[in-house]
């Protein structure tokens, strides 16, 4: 049994800045286990590789989704990393952290005191070397690179003006002083490559002598002695010899949404009576474990263009190569874009206090998986209501560690999601029919403008929606009877235990997740070392009372 003092399962974004961070000290030894390979694949690092990856169980676990009662049944695709770098290595790389007011609401209605705004910021701040912007909101000199797009695709363009002659003011920065608006995002790139915590945190940690990496290890149990976590057991290669690594201070789960409920179920850690229906010895009986999962679910619409506008065309052997002397001569052209290169923010409720619907935009259709190629030239505009009621659940299967989770994420079950979406739908819709869009477009062609009641909107939804790649909160964090974790991120009953990623998210918050969980790394690392981290660097006017002014309509 190999010791250490840290054993880090899942190599995600949290994860890969947990083992940079606690290596840093030379005394200190840590092992990182990751379920899947190396982040090796080319179409990782090439930003416009994210078409590939989405679909691809090459880097992926391959999930569905149970049977969805409330999206007619269907199984929807669910996209997660299995790769050094997790989510990080294969999502689109919009740069977004939320709404203040989301991590206000965690600390004030949550009861998690010390991850407010104020408090996160500075670890936002911490991991950022943004290009542009270096203010009380932005931070530069660290680990991930934040870009702008390089080479911003001329209809990304004109969805900024459409959206702008629909109602939408132009904001050059989502993550300052105020979210709602449209622009061009920026985006998780350094120098036209992804810059992934795989890449910028890992990798120069790898050469420490203090820092092991075991790829391919899929853990299936926390091992749990005299209520305290010693270590983990593991499998390597698709084998099926059981191995043990100890650790002496802590064990660390950071396999995500989906990979940690299920690593502490398979534990015996969770609600005991679905524990023992699955022939599981109750370890700890906590019946948060796999509850609140939430998502954003993305409800676009498909317009066809009347010429060869999209990024389509280079599906063409001709396109490509032109594209590939693009990049590798000249550093520019369509392999730097993140097909998501612009979007915004607004309000589908008028009495919202911050915006709640996303929209990302993409010059091309059947970009990215769960959306179809409908066209030979098109562009799709995805919607997404950013605070869902609906809450869902990921369970076991059975006792087995190799099958699938089943993972539920409830989508729709509460009326009051389904007319936020219809709300954000209905603006995507506009924002196309705008004049910026005019010269460009031949004809909506999904769902086609047949579809018009709420009614038929929402059977479209239904059958259509995807999944936004953004599970979170089914080891919530808070005080109450579900939460899984203290504010320390140490589950609760157990020592020498904690969960360290987006799965401690006690509410959803409105953006992209990728940033977030790089903060929750971040922070996490300095409770581990009991480093209290002063939020001096937030600028003073920055408190609570000050949001529901400044960020709204």
């Amino acid at each position: 049994m190999a010791e250490h003092d840290y054993v880090i399962v899942g190599g995600g974004p949290a994860g890969c800045v947990l083992a940079s961070r606690l290596s840093e000290d030379p005394a200190v030894r840590v092992l990182l286990l990751e379920a899947g390979p190396e982040d090796k694949d080319p179409y990782i690092h090439w930003p416009a590789g994210f078409y590939k990856l989405t679909s691809s169980t090459r880097n992926g676990w391959g999930y569905e989704t149970a049977p969805l009662a409330h999206v007619d049944g269907r199984r929807m695709w669910f996209p997660q990393g299995r790769v050094l770098g997790g989510g990080g290595s294969i999502n689109a790389q919009v740069f977004t952290r939320g709404n203040p007011l989301d991590y206000d609401e965690w600390a004030e209605a949550e009861g998690c005191a010390g991850w407010s705004y104020r408090d996160v910021l500075p670890y936002f701040r911490r991991f950022e070397d943004n290009e542009r912007f270096s203010n009380a909101w932005h931070g530069t000199g660290g680990p991930i690179g934040v870009s702008d797009p390089i080479s911003p695709h001329a209809m990304s363009k004109a969805f900024v003006r459409a959206a702008q002659e629909a109602g939408l003011p132009y904001n050059p920065d989502f993550n300052g002083e105020r979210q709602e608006g449209c622009g061009l995002y920026q985006v998780t790139q350094r120098r036209g490559r992804r810059s992934s915590a795989a890449v910028e945190y890992f990798r120069p940690a790898m050469t420490r002598p203090n820092l092991t990496l075991r790829t391919r290890a899929i853990a299936t149990r926390v091992v749990i002695e005299h209520g305290r976590a010693v270590g983990i057991e593991y499998v390597e290669g698709g084998g099926s010899t059981r191995h043990t690594a100890r650790a002496e201070a802590e064990v660390l789960v950071t396999a995500g949404a989906i990979g940690s409920p299920k690593l502490l179920l398979l534990s015996g850690i969770g609600p005991a009576g679905e524990l023992r229906a699955l022939g599981i010895d109750v370890v700890h009986d906590l019946p948060g474990v796999g509850r609140n999962l939430q998502d954003h679910i993305d409800v676009y619409v498909i317009n066809e263009f009347n010429g060869p506008y999209s990024y389509n065309k280079h599906t063409r052997l001709h396109r490509q190569l032109w594209a590939g002397i693009q990049y590798y001569a000249f550093g520019c052209g369509p392999v730097t874009s993140n097909l998501a290169e612009a979007g915004g923010f607004w309000y589908a409720d008028p009495d919202a206090r911050s915006p709640d619907v996303q929209f990302h935009f993409l010059p091309g259709s059947g970009l990215e998986a769960g959306v179809t190629q409908l066209c030979e030239h098109g562009c799709t505009l995805n919607s997404a209501f950013l605070r869902p009621q609906s809450r869902g659940t990921v369970r076991l299967a059975g006792a087995d560690p190799s099958a699938d989770p089943l993972i539920d994420p409830n989508y729709f079950a509460e009326a009051y999601d389904r007319e936020m979406s219809i709300g954000g739908f209905r603006l995507a819709r506009e924002i196309m029919a705008q004049p910026a869009f005019r010269p460009y477009l031949r004809a909506e062609c999904l769902p086609g403008p047949d579809v018009g009641s709420d009614a038929e909107i929402l059977a479209y939804a239904r059958q259509h929606g995807k999944t936004d790649y953004h599970p979170v909160g089914t080891c919530k964090m808070g005080v109450d009877a579900l939460a899984v974790v203290d504010l320390e991120l140490r589950v609760r009953g157990l020592e020498r235990l904690r969960v360290c990623d987006s799965s401690i998210m006690p509410r959803l918050v409105s953006s992209n997740t990728n940033a977030p969980t790089l903060m929750i790394g971040e922070k996490a690392a300095d409770l581990i070392r009991g480093i209290a981290h002063q939020a001096q660097t937030a600028p003073k006017e920055l408190h609570a009372a000050s949001w529901p002014n400044r960020y709204r309509r």
